[in-house]
This record gives structure tokens, sequence and C-alpha cells, in this order.
């Protein structure tokens, strides 16, 4: 085989995924959304302070099917990113730096996201509702 017929790239034909780089390629996807949803807080505070038509506009498209998938995905960010963010000050303190709590940690973070997204929408879907 000629060297021009090789892959440059050979490891990522065959490299295995793993729970701790799904995590941090993760972490740092959840911050671009976090500051994306930024924007869809501040358009909501801004139509909030500038009356009441306004503040039902955004409530309109915030109440559509568009605008609760986007505040679901926020919400999801929202938690995951705190808590990997909470894994990671445990790191810092030199704590479960091993391969076996690293990986349980990740599985901790990714079940508390579920639990928390899933209590946070529960509780607001029961006060929009009522």
């Amino acid at each position: 085989m000629k060297s021009a017929d090789r892959p440059l790239s050979p490891h990522l034909q065959v490299y295995r995924w793993q729970l701790t780089s799904v995590l941090s390629i993760l972490h740092r996807a959840t911050g671009v959304v976090l500051s994306a949803g930024t924007i869809l807080l501040v358009w909501w505070l801004v139509a909030a302070a500038s009356g009441p038509d306004a503040y039902d506009g955004v409530q309109d498209f915030l109440g559509s099917w568009i605008g609760l998938l986007l505040l679901f995905g926020w919400t999801v960010s929202l938690f995951y990113h705190l808590c990997n963010g909470i894994r990671h000050l445990v790191w810092d303190t030199g704590h479960a730096l091993d391969l076996r709590s690293t990986y349980t940690g990740g599985w901790i973070v990714v079940g508390a996201t579920a639990v928390l997204t899933l209590v946070a929408w529960i509780v607001g879907i029961s006060r929009w509702v009522s």
C-alpha cells in the first residue's frame, strides 16, 4: 500500500466511544446550548418589561411545540452542565479519579440529569395546568 492510499486518521475508523469522552463532549455542547438559550431568557425578560402585548407574544411562542422543545433542551442542558460541573469539582479535590469511580460518577450525572429534568417539568406543567 502506498503511503498516499493510507487513511490519514486510522484511529477514527477503529475508535470505540467511551462514556468519559461522550460526557466531555456533551459538557462542551451543553455550554454552547446554555449560551444560546440565554438569548431566549433575555427575550422573555425584555418582553416582560415591555408590556403585556410583547409578553403575550413571547408566551405564545414558548407555549408552541417548538418553544417547548427549545425549553426542554435548555432544561436538559442546564441540569447536565450543573451535574457534570459538580463532578468536575469533585475531581478538582483529587477524589474519584480512578477508572471505576469515573464511570460511576458519569452514570450518576446521566441519572441525576434525567431525574432533575423530569422533576422540573412535572412541577412546571402541574403549575401551568392548574
